[in-house]
């Protein structure tokens, strides 16, 4: 039984950043009048910017969060640039030590843009020494041990630091409270993904058509960093089987042969849901037990299938595990149980 649900880990719907989005960096708007979607953090930031440049200032401190894939390394970018400065960018598990970030820090020149991606994965220790950098512009460092150590204080730059997460509840209260501007980042809809994926194309130099962007809009789950992925791997089909021009037709054809469904559900989201509804009766079911049914990590099942089943509203988590719901069993055209009769109050978000 088990067998029948195993699926290759490798997945072409996956939100997190893989090695072959390397081209996407080429695909970054570079200014906000660019940068498609995100209206509300779009102008916000406007604002924020135009102040700052009125006044002569860097930027304040900025904490960008939201899924993976929805453009926060991109908008760190967009405001070094819209504020004419330099960009250094790193991650939070790669400042292993308090050394590594003072020797980030000091290297910053006035008003240049610190981004950390992940920053929620930093260490305590090196958050305590981010404290007085983020507040008064200082290091704070111990030289030597014992009664001879001495603590210096080491003037920086004013600067400003970005910092990205994907799970701002992580964030420790201390670390979010330095940051004068939060913004976060929503799940894009079809018709700006749409005007993503032209764009991408136009770069890019592939023939589409507005209804073949549209379709692949559509199952790119609401992520720009998926629908750009799309558009490459359909690019081959395209080239291959048709005559180089994206349009519907081929776009519904090459999602089929890379078994993603309409809505954005690959082979693994609909083995999750087969597998509550064809083993476990529907749910509830443990997380352990249904990684161990798919033979997949129990991490994978709740970072990358779980949220977005949860937003189309086709699963639940309940005290006792995880159940589906009647849009899961119309979606995979299975019969659905009397018990979902009456309408359980579950929604799909688009």
């Amino acid at each position: 039984m088990n067998q029948e649900y195993t699926v290759d880990p490798s997945r072409l719907v996956s939100p997190d950043a893989l090695p072959a989005d390397a081209e996407e960096i080429s695909l970054r708007p570079k200014t906000l009048d660019d940068y498609v979607g995100q209206e509300k953090a779009k102008g916000n930031l406007r604002v924020y910017l135009r102040a700052a440049q009125q006044r002569g200032e860097p930027m304040d401190h900025i904490l960008l969060y939201g899924p993976p894939g929805l453009g926060k390394t991109t908008l760190a970018g967009i405001v070094a640039q819209e504020m004419g400065v330099q960009i250094r960018i790193t991650s939070g598990p790669a400042i292993e030590k308090p050394g590594d970030l003072a020797a980030l820090l000091t290297n910053l020149q006035e008003g240049d843009v610190l981004f950390i991606d992940e920053i929620h994965r930093l260490s305590r220790q090196v958050e305590e020494v981010l404290y007085p950098a983020l507040e008064d512009y200082a290091l704070d460092i111990m030289i030597g041990k014992g009664p001879s150590a001495q603590s210096i204080r080491i003037n920086l730059p004013r600067f400003t630091l970005i910092g990205a997460t994907t799970r701002a509840g992580q964030l420790t209260g201390p670390l979010r409270d330095r940051f004068g501007i939060l913004l976060k980042l929503e799940p894009y809809s079809p018709k700006e993904l749409a005007q993503i994926i032209t764009r991408s194309a136009g770069i890019l130099g592939i023939p589409i058509t507005e209804e073949g962007a549209l379709e692949l809009a559509r199952c790119s789950r609401g992520t720009p960093r998926i629908a750009n992925r799309l558009l490459k791997r359909v690019r081959d089909f395209a080239t291959v089987q048709g005559d180089g021009t994206i349009d519907e037709e081929t776009a519904v054809e090459a999602r089929k042969w890379m078994d993603i469904d309409e809505m954005g559900l690959d082979e693994l989201d609909r083995s999750l849901l087969r597998a509550i509804i064809e083993m476990y009766g529907g749910g509830p079911v443990g997380l352990e037990t249904l990684a161990a049914a798919l033979g997949e990590e129990s991490v994978t099942l709740e970072d990358l299938c779980e949220p977005y089943l949860m937003q189309m509203g086709m699963l639940t988590r309940t005290p006792r595990g995880r159940c589906v719901t009647r849009l899961a069993y119309e979606h995979l055209h299975m019969a659905v149980p009397r018990r979902f009769d009456e309408d359980d109050g579950q929604q799909s978000m688009f």
